[in-house]
């Protein structure tokens, strides 16, 4: 039975984690559970899964948290600093990192540091701290399992596979809800509209990244550092109907791609049961059905971001910091109605222009990093 640590429990990424452990009861067990925010629901899933350490990083719910487990034994964490111990215990086998944005780097490093496993949502972690994070992970003997499908798909095409016979990876993308739209319209993007992706189902804030297609320039960055690939042999395809997940084209011109329909339970429960595939009931891939699949390239004009974060990816040291952070911040505030939509790629690329360029070598200098860009976007929304 492998012993499992959800941070993040409430949020999109991390009910689906335990969707998938309610159909494997038998292999897994709930060590702990965090939230942000939603303690009503962290209270739902502790008392269901009875975890031994729950963490609530909003401390003004402590208290409710703590009067309605009362008859939990567990033990009650909270705050920041809360999370981040929790992140480093040693009692699990695998850490499942559903945490969104820049938040979730440190946590990732936390649990590596402490030589576990890590199934990795969290794009950010890698887009802020690939190198470092791949250098504790050699250092500690630890592995990072892919949950995006994307870097699911491309890890489950190279099993077997000699890396030196790589061509290229081939990211696709369903090109979001704005694919057709002009571009001319995108300041009357509305919130809604935004949100409303034509294929995936999934929290706030990467639903906005899929519809500016940053979540694709993020996950190129991604890929650069999980499979220690060069950045020039990293392509994104828009491919509407998100059946294929992504491929890998090898040397002698042949290409494997992973299909499969677009649940997020499918990847998630490969990180889990790795390397073994578990019989699930999840909605079988019927092609006929579906008849048809596209393919297109991306229209880097209309989706600027693309291009932004390949050019973080080549430039190096703290650009990619600089634009992951950015990009959190410009999220947020296109919610909160402070911006238009197409400010978003507009902010991200002043914040890379303007920002202080270092080199990036420890949690300090992204910590200072961050900070910097924060006030940037702040002074500016």
């Amino acid at each position: 039975m492998k012993k499992i640590g959800i941070l993040g429990s409430t949020g999109s990424i991390g009910t689906q984690t335990l969707q998938v452990i309610n159909l494997f009861k038998q292999d897994f067990e709930i060590i702990y559970l965090t939230a942000n925010n939603n303690v009503e629901l962290l209270i739902k899933q502790s008392l269901q899964y009875k975890p031994k350490y729950v963490c609530i990083v909003n401390e003004s719910k402590v208290k409710q948290l703590t009067e309605k487990l009362s008859n939990l034994n567990c033990k009650i964490i909270s705050g920041r600093a809360g999370l981040l111990e929790i992140a480093s215990c040693n009692e699990i086998d695998i850490c499942v990192n559903a945490l969104v944005g820049s938040s979730g780097m440190e946590p990732t490093v936390n649990s590596l540091k402490a030589g576990i496993d890590v199934a990795l949502s969290n794009k950010e972690s890698m887009v802020m701290a690939g190198e470092y994070i791949n250098k504790l992970k050699y250092k500690n003997n630890c592995s990072i399992y892919p949950v995006d499908s994307e870097h699911s798909a491309i890890w489950q095409c190279l099993r077997g596979e000699d890396f030196q016979e790589i061509r290229k990876l081939i990211l696709t993308g369903s090109g979001g809800p704005f694919l057709k739209r002009d571009l001319k319209s995108f300041e009357d993007i509305t919130i809604s509209e935004a949100l409303n992706h034509p294929n995936w189902t999934m929290g706030k804030k990467i639903t906005i990244d899929s519809a500016t297609m940053m979540n694709k320039g993020l996950e190129v960055i991604e890929a650069k550092w999980l499979f220690e690939i060069s950045p020039e042999k990293i392509d994104i395809i828009v491919h509407p109907q998100s059946i294929i997940h992504s491929m890998v084209e090898f040397i002698d011109g042949s290409i494997k791609a992973q299909l499969g329909t677009p649940n997020m339970k499918i990847p998630i429960q490969y990180a889990l049961t790795y390397p073994k595939h578990f019989k699930s009931d999840w909605e079988e891939l019927n092609l006929a059905k579906i008849g048809s699949l596209t393919f297109e390239k991306p229209n880097t004009k209309k989706f600027k971001c693309i291009e932004l974060a390949y050019y973080a990816m080549n430039a190096g040291n703290s650009f990619s910091v600089v634009l992951n952070v950015a990009n959190d911040n410009t999220v947020d505030a296109f919610l909160n109605q402070k911006i238009k939509f197409n400010d978003i790629a507009k902010l991200n690329e002043l914040a890379m222009e303007k920002h202080p360029v270092s080199a990036v070598n420890d949690l300090e200098t992204i910590e200072e990093l961050t900070i910097w860009t924060e006030n940037f976007i702040k002074e500016r929304v």
